[in-house]
């Protein structure tokens, strides 16, 4: 039996020859396009161009969001172990320090007539269906809640499938390396030690800004006997935590408000959570959302933030998460976000980084997307699928290299006097938590 050898000469090596002008350097992938052509190292990880209309979409959007929207397209692919494959892809690219060169109009004029015998040239391709496309003044409030829609709200169902029984969508805690340690037991983990960390017992009035799936609520409600406020601006996720509150009977302890975090009134909680909501809030309004922190919680309250970060010299965030996940979303260091919040008024008392527990997170999360890979599709279609595999692989490298990070911010509202109540010694609250 023969086996077909790749064609050497074709659309592979003309494509070659445009990447290493625009990156200034040879690509460190090996290209195969649609006529079977290869080019490119023997042992790089392939990249395979199924489609012309995959190069009409870097030449109207050279960069990330292009190669994005060829991606979840299916136009391009990465042959094998996506992770593995970006990993090397980005490894080299640094080694190699490629970059995009200013390219004069000489240099344009040869692009072009390539492009043109490559069968690229044309109009820009429509974006795909499944990018946001969001209008309106940066955070207002319609713009907010519909950013927060694109993403929550796309279905209850789809993120049944994806997430464990307690349905936390943030970093768990995984505070054992034990086999049957498993992501539940680490998303219960992260819930009991905010719990502790905010010193919530029977009948503390808890605000959950943020709520998702309600998974601190009904933990705080149920197990602690705390009267909680859940706020939350995605509809979805709204009636999901009504469900589980009459389910189990915690009418009494809790109350589900969808609306944005603007609007909240009153205040004298005995705590305040906010898990991985201050990302959305955007630069420019989060010294009004630090103050609105400090104004809901009472004397001597505690106030609990776990945010995403970004290293000092590292972007956060990107072309691709912006347009198909979390529009205008907004990261920045650590150290920023605790200067923010001291200038609230705000005392800040510790800070945890969770940055290893969000690969394991992440992990665990694609693993299950993988092994679901079928149902997921029938649910919310490939293209759909094909983004999240690429916003979780893509993540999880993004945590594990450093270039983002996630963080647990403990704060207390002073009392007039100064006092702050709060204890000596943090030990007691990592004690036993694999066990919960």
């Amino acid at each position: 039996m023969s086996t077909a050898r790749p064609v050497r000469t074709g659309a592979a090596q003309r494509l070659a020859a445009l990447a290493t002008t625009a990156l200034g350097g040879p690509p460190p992938v090996r290209l195969r396009t649609w006529d079977g052509a290869e080019a490119g190292p023997d042992d790089a990880p392939v990249v395979v161009v199924r489609s012309r209309r995959a190069l009409r979409r870097l030449l109207w959007q050279p960069g990330e969001l292009g190669l994005a929207q060829a991606y979840v397209t299916g136009e391009i692919d990465v042959e094998g172990d996506l992770a593995a494959g970006l990993r090397t892809m980005w490894a080299a690219a640094r080694e190699a320090r490629l970059h995009p060169p200013r390219l004069g109009l000489a240099d344009r004029a040869r692009a072009a007539r390539s492009a043109a015998l490559l069968g690229a040239a044309g109009p820009p391709p429509a974006p795909p269906a499944s990018q946001a496309r969001l209008r309106g003044v940066l955070h207002s409030r319609s713009r907010d809640r519909a950013a927060i829609s694109h993403h929550y709200d796309l279905s209850n169902a789809f993120y049944r499938l994806l997430l464990d029984e307690t349905m936390a969508y943030s970093c768990g805690y995984w505070a054992s390396d034990a086999p049957e340690f498993a992501a539940a037991d680490a998303q219960r983990a992260k819930l009991e030690l905010i719990c502790r960390k905010l010193g919530l017992a029977a009948g503390a009035r808890l605000l959950d800004i943020g709520c998702g799936w309600g998974s601190l609520t009904l933990y705080a409600a149920e197990r602690h006997g705390v009267r909680v406020t859940a706020v939350t601006l995605a509809a979805e996720q709204a009636a999901h935590v009504r469900e589980q509150v009459r389910e189990r009977g915690l009418d009494d302890l809790v109350d589900v408000v969808c609306q944005d975090y603007r609007d909240i009134e009153g205040g004298g909680y005995d705590a305040v959570a906010t898990v991985e909501m201050g990302e959305h809030v955007g630069a420019a309004e989060y010294p009004a959302f630090a103050a609105s922190l400090y104004r809901l919680v009472r004397p001597a309250g505690r106030v609990l933030v776990q945010q995403m970060s970004r290293g000092s010299a590292a972007p956060g965030g990107g072309a691709f998460i912006e347009a198909y996940i979390a529009p205008d979303m907004h990261m920045r260091p650590l150290g920023e976000t605790v200067g923010l919040l001291e200038s609230a008024g705000l005392e800040v008392r510790s800070t945890e980084s969770l940055r290893e527990h969000y690969v394991r997170t992440v992990a665990a999360w694609h693993r299950t997307l993988e092994e679901r890979w079928s149902d997921v599709v029938a649910l919310v279609g490939e293209e759909t699928a094909r983004v999240w595999r690429l916003y979780l692989v893509g993540g999880g490298l993004a945590f594990d290299e450093r270039r983002m990070g996630v963080d647990q911010i403990l704060a207390v509202r002073p009392t007039v006097d100064g006092h702050a109540a709060m204890p000596a010694t943090e030990r007691d609250w990592y004690e036993g938590l694999a066990q919960r």
